[in-house]
């Protein structure tokens, strides 16, 4: 039996995962094993006369070693061969190189406070219609491009030789060889949402508008698709993890691409939530949308597996839930996600819904002070106590999932019969609940780790133990997955 080893790696933790493909051709499953977890999440460090947010990547290296050890003796155990290694993680961030490979630094946080208004000057100086109709990307103000114009009087900026999204970085790390995956890639504002390639257009209008920027197409590797076999381990990370000359492959690098590879759907006519931190609502499409009017209803064009575009928008997710929890807990208050979400099942439906994709709930801080704000804007009921806040946020959430819902169906023509919800969100009952009474649509929920089994059938097609189109693909994962429906 073959074995592929998937690091995932989200903005609150990572884990690396042991897939192996077991049954006949036709009736393939993949059996996920998790065989390491450790932390992630945004470190405040001081940066001179303020504070700034970076991503301990070092640490997020330590973990992988760790895991790719762990795999390999589980692999060892049940007598399978490790045939590949695959990295998925958000989008947008990087690390920045010198010539002799070393990193300048760890990589800054999309929620650094200096990016505040640096997106409506670039798009001021550039067009945003005329932007737009190159990368398709929904304007978000941590963007890479709005990054690198925020880092050009960085004191390391003049010393950069090559700018590498982190699952790019840490591919680098593993094999010496550095690429850029395409729906990683996708999400930088620099490629062209149309030919799957760096936009030398934007590039050239960029560094006319900031010359301090220089040659960007320089810094960035060539761009390669989903299932290209990067390279293999070098000897010094074989040694490291007792593996051998490993090929590591590019999947979808965006954890959202090997989410959406990881939906379970039998045709076309679905639409998905990929739920975690962030939740990503969208729909798959052969052809990106550049017209005007998704411009200004600002959803975004990112790639996908296999040619697909995934026309979406962000919502901000269940990061508003975890950081109200870790307000109270900081607060003196422990309260446990199961606790926050039994008082939310008993407290009153629909009393409190607000924007929860306005500015205010993007950076780390007091979620509950910030929703009663924004309930006593909208002239709604301020919610108070754990059930009030909760349900608040959950009613909120699934109010967006069907205002975006909406949006991407309308804007593209694509009719859908079911919505998927992927990713860790699927495990929230009252949640998925929610999100079907108000789309009107039965919601089916799982995998859990849809972004896992997305990226290990990438690869297990790229090592020939798998076949077929992503409606093969998604088979695999119907089999492989403990799915739960929600009817409206």
């Amino acid at each position: 039996m073959s074995g592929f080893v998937a690091v995932d790696l989200g903005a609150t933790s990572g884990r690396v995962m042991l897939g192996v493909v077991a049954g006949e051709a036709g009736g393939e499953r993949v059996d996920l094993t998790e065989v390491a977890r450790f932390g992630n999440g945004p470190l405040e460090v001081p940066a001179g006369a303020t504070t700034a947010l970076h991503w301990d990547v070092l640490h997020l290296w330590r973990g992988i070693l760790d895991g790719l050890r762990a795999a390999g003796a589980l692999a060892r155990e049940q007598g399978v061969e490790i045939a590949g290694i695959g990295i998925d993680s958000w989008a947008v961030d990087h690390g920045l190189f010198a010539a002799d490979g070393s990193l300048l630094g760890n990589p800054r946080h999309h929620r650094d406070p200096r990016l505040a208004g640096v997106a409506e000057e670039v798009l001021g100086r550039l067009g945003p219609g005329e932007h737009y109709a190159v990368n398709g990307l929904q304007t978000l103000p941590f963007n890479t491009e709005f990054q690198l114009v925020a880092a050009r009087h960085d004191a390391v900026w003049p010393l950069t030789e090559s700018i590498r999204l982190i699952p790019d970085l840490l591919g680098s790390w593993l094999t010496g060889v550095t690429v850029a995956e395409v729906t990683n890639a996708s999400t930088t504002g620099l490629l062209d949402a149309t030919t799957r390639r760096w936009s030398q257009p934007v590039l050239d209008a960029l560094a006319r508008e900031y010359p301090e920027l220089g040659d960007v197409r320089a810094r960035l590797a060539d761009v390669v698709e989903p299932g290209t076999v990067v390279g293999h381990l070098t000897d010094a990370v074989q040694t490291a993890t007792g593996l051998g000359a490993v090929p590591v492959v590019a999947v979808g690098s965006h954890d959202t691409a090997s989410a959406v590879v990881g939906v379970p759907a039998a045709d076309e006519r679905f639409a998905y939530v990929s739920s975690g931190t962030w939740s990503l609502v969208g729909v798959e499409l052969d052809a990106p949308v550049l017209t005007e009017e998704s411009r200004r209803a600002n959803v975004t064009n990112e790639l996908g597996v296999d040619g697909t575009v995934r026309y979406l928008k962000n919502v901000m997710g269940l990061w508003v839930l975890s950081e109200t929890l870790r307000t109270w807990r900081e607060a003196g208050t422990e309260v446990s996600l199961a606790d926050a979400l039994a008082a939310a099942e008993a407290a009153e439906p629909g009393r409190t819904v607000v924007d929860v994709d306005a500015a205010e709930f993007l950076p780390p801080g007091d979620m509950p002070a910030r929703l009663a704000a924004a309930a006593r804007a909208a002239g709604q009921p301020v919610p108070d106590g754990v059930g009030q806040v909760v349900r608040c946020i959950l009613d909120s959430l699934a109010d967006a999932y069907r205002r975006v819902l909406a949006e991407v169906t309308r804007l593209s023509g694509r009719e859908v019969d079911v919505l998927h919800v992927v990713g860790g969100g699927s495990q929230n009952e009252l949640l998925c609940r929610l999100t079907a009474q108000a789309t009107g649509l039965p919601v089916v929920a799982g995998p859990v780790e849809g972004a896992a089994l997305g990226n290990v059938v990438v690869q297990a097609r790229a090592a020939g133990t798998l076949a077929g189109d992503l409606t093969a693909l998604r088979a695999v994962v119907r089999r492989s997955s403990h799915l739960r429906r929600y009817d409206p």
